[in-house]
């Protein structure tokens, strides 16, 4: 077992190894060939075929565009193998001539008859087109390059030495499960034509069991049409263009791009492109577009250690970071003042942190009178939603990107829906208490409240969760007004559709603020939650006009500052304002006693944010409801005596008013009206001046 694994691996090691020498022979066969290309570019004729009258490449080229010619040669062969080649001279003229006329492509068209035994030459027909260096239509004439009685020195002719059925140097391998009558050529440059050629070429052995003549048919297909293209394959590659060259550019690959078509030089050249700068480099040299010759011979020099230029010249370097252009190393990104970041961040968190402990402090002393008829449970939601809009400073402190945007648009839209809407639920129940005309009392719980409450942030959680997932919130880059680039979370009509709905919402509180605005209330906390819902109306409308009209194209750093301005503006202020009476009470220690000065007004100890008559959810406090017992036995008694005086004065109209009495016209005493205690508190001055 382990000699048949080693087996394997060893035949393993040799299939890669010898893969590898095939690909490394194949690079160094196509950069031979590229320098052939070059040599018959740009040096002259008589240097170019002073030596050798041919210049074979050793690469493989596709031939199917040729397939009709050689399917006609292939054709031809069969019948002249089946006629033979010794007793039809008129044959294989009018066939040689046929071939050629038949196809464009076709440049030359032979047909040999050639010595078995000594490789001479007995006899030919040979037709090729006259004057091919010019352009329009070509004469056709019978050609007297071969005579009779000597060798033959062609491209498309086998070696004297291999037999028909051995494949020689001079023809490409012919395609996978494709078997051809003939071979072709690997290309090669005619210094007789000037002209790249290829050639097709079909032996034709001389019949069984018969020595003597044997036969050689060969095409010669113009292929000086075709292409060298060394960039890259793509779809709009055209069909003329050479296959075999794609991707031998001499473009840095990583910094720049190989862009085809420098039309100024030949269709068979070397270094017929250009290079371009990719997105993101530059180069301070020719502009970052460089010729694709001076390329391949800096490149050249390079292999040959003559010079760095390849490297120094035509290496595209890297532009600043976030820059997708540049024409230097200026910076494209928006420079982001950490330090400064940092302070603001800090500073955002510990007030969140600050939060929560104002949080458990309030839940320590929730049975002191000033938090109890506050409602506990709407303090502590308010306080929730005060800590989510904090923490939109942290999502809003890194570089934006998707995550970041989706915590930014959460904790923004969450944090103010919360707290607004537990600050409103209260001052709506003090509205709808406030304007009872009956004396039946109102009773709104906080459970009832919290009915009305959840379906509202439901509708943020959807409207919210939707967004998330259907159309989530992304970063772009804009341009500050230095022209740098950062990160903002794209605003949709996802965001204005939001911001519509919270606009008319801000708008429904300001009105019930509005109509509570001469309501009294213990400890004056109806008053602070109006201005805190009116604060927080101006900051929004405030800083909006900041963003678009003042600020418009202003860096991260003033947009991170503005943020945090409008976070403490109207969170801090918010908390300030609803929260910063109840504690001083509390640590000067009256937290729990009533607001005497809202008692003296005419407040009832149950007249609060809390609700008239509102239905503790918990056990009843004795002390309260003997206050309130006090206060309508109080408000009985007054109403009772006052009815006595008014009786007793219409039944005994001799009586005359006392002077400075409550029926005096002339001392009538100032009548203070309380929503609360309209009825009673009247009556009871009235009895009392009686």
């Amino acid at each position: 077992m382990g000699k048949v694994i080693c087996c394997k691996i060893i035949l393993i090691v040799i299939f890669v190894t010898s893969t590898e020498g095939n690909v490394q022979g194949r690079k160094e066969n196509i950069e031979k060939s590229l320098q052939i290309i070059h040599e018959v570019a740009i040096k002259s004729f008589n240097i170019l075929c002073a030596g050798k009258d041919y210049k074979p490449l050793s690469v493989t080229i596709s031939t199917v565009r040729f397939d009709s010619a050689r399917q006609k040669a292939d054709l031809a062969a069969t019948l002249l193998q089946d006629l033979g080649v010794a007793h039809h001279n008129g044959l294989q003229d009018a066939i040689a001539k046929n071939l050629l006329v038949s196809e464009s492509s076709v440049l030359s068209a032979r047909v040999l008859a050639i010595n078995a035994s000594s490789g001479y030459l007995a006899n030919t027909a040979w037709w090729q087109r006259q004057g091919v260096e010019l352009e329009g239509p070509k004469k056709i004439e019978k050609s007297i390059s071969l005579e009779p009685g000597r060798r033959i020195h062609y491209p498309w002719y086998e070696d004297p030495d291999t037999s028909p059925s051995l494949r020689s140097p001079k023809f490409m391998e012919g395609p996978l499960n494709v078997t051809y009558k003939g071979w072709w050529t690997f290309p090669y440059y005619s210094c007789s034509a000037r002209r790249w050629l290829m050639s097709y070429s079909v032996p034709i052995p001389p019949p069984p069991g018969r020595r003597g003549l044997k036969g050689f048919l060969s095409l010669d297909i113009d292929i000086s049409h075709l292409e060298v293209n060394q960039c890259e394959k793509t779809i709009q590659n055209r069909q003329n263009e050479i296959s075999v060259f794609h991707g031998t550019h001499k473009c840095h690959n990583t910094t720049s791009r190989c862009i085809y078509g420098a039309h100024i030089l030949p269709k068979w050249s070397r270094g017929r492109y250009q290079c371009v700068c990719r997105d993101g480099y530059y180069s301070p040299h020719h502009g970052g577009i460089f010729n694709g010759t001076l390329v391949e011979v800096a490149w050249q020099q390079k292999e040959e250690n003559i010079t760095d230029t390849w490297d120094l010249i035509f290496e595209c370097k890297k532009c600043e970071p976030g820059c997708h252009t540049c024409i230097d190393q200026s910076p494209c990104l928006a420079t982001y003042n950490w330090p400064f970041r940092i302070t603001l961040l800090v500073f955002s968190v510990s007030c969140a942190f600050c939060t929560m402990i104002l949080n458990i402090f309030m839940f320590k002393h929730k049975r002191l009178k000033v938090f109890k008829v506050a409602s506990p449970i709407f303090l502590s939601i308010t306080l929730f939603g005060c800590a989510t809009m904090y923490l939109e400073m942290a999502a809003i402190f890194p570089v934006l990107d998707t995550y970041s945007c989706i915590a930014t648009k959460w904790s923004r839209h969450l944090g103010f829906c919360i707290t607004y809407t537990a600050l409103l639920m209260k001052t709506w129940r003090v509205s709808l208490t406030y304007r009872v005309k009956s004396a039946h009392k109102v009773k709104l719980t906080d459970k009832q409240l919290l009915q009305w409450m959840v379906p509202i942030l439901l509708v943020m959680l959807i409207y919210l969760g939707t967004w998330t997932v259907s159309d989530t919130p992304t970063a772009e880059d804009i341009l500050d007004n230095e022209g740098l680039r950062f990160k903002q979370c794209v605003y949709n009509w996802w965001d204005h559709s939001l911001a519509i709905g919270e606009v008319l919402f801000l708008a429904w509180g300001i009105r019930v603020c509005y109509n509570v605005r001469n309501a009294e209330s213990l400890y004056n906390e109806a008053r602070l939650i109006s201005y805190a819902i009116y604060n927080i109306a101006i900051v929004n409308i405030m800083m909006i006009a900041f963003h678009l009209f003042i600020f418009p194209r202003a860096g991260p750093n003033i947009k991170y500052f503005l943020g945090f301005i409008r976070t403490q503006l109207s969170t801090s202020t918010t908390i300030t304002l609803v929260f910063g009476p109840k504690v001083f009470r509390v640590l000067r220690g009256q937290g729990d006693q009533w607001d005497n000065k809202a008692r003296s007004r005419g407040v009832s100890a149950s007249f609060s944010l809390n609700g008239i008559g509102l239905v503790p959810e918990e056990a009843p406090d004795l002390y309260q409801e003997n206050e309130e017992l006090k206060e309508e036995i109080q408000k009985l008694a007054a109403q009772i005596e006052f009815m006595k005086i008014v009786h007793m004065e219409v039944n005994n109209r001799h009586l005359k008013p006392k002077t400075g009495g409550y029926f005096s016209s002339v001392n009538a005493p100032t009548v203070i009206h309380n929503p609360s205690a309209k009825t009673g508190g009247c009556l009871l001055a009235k009895a009392e001046d009686l």
